[in-house]
């Protein structure tokens, strides 16, 4: 009878083992989503800025390093 509780209290807590890496695998996802939401959020509400700002520093850079227009 005891080798019969022993043998299920080991398959108890192998099962709640398995448990807790399924919820901390969902929390990981959630957690993905959620960054993966707020970087397309920032690339939707600053993305003209930023192509402005971008394109800013590319002509500066081609003013006063007297870089080359076409790099072929």
């Amino acid at each position: 009878m005891l080798d019969y509780l022993v043998i299920n209290a080991r398959g108890l807590a192998a099962r709640f083992h398995k448990d807790e890496d399924g919820i901390a695998l969902t929390e990981y996802l959630i957690l993905l989503g959620l960054l993966a939401a707020a970087v397309i959020l920032a690339v939707i509400f600053f993305g003209a800025q930023l192509a402005t700002v971008w394109n800013e520093w590319g002509d500066w850079i081609a003013t006063n390093l007297n870089a080359p227009d076409d790099i072929t």
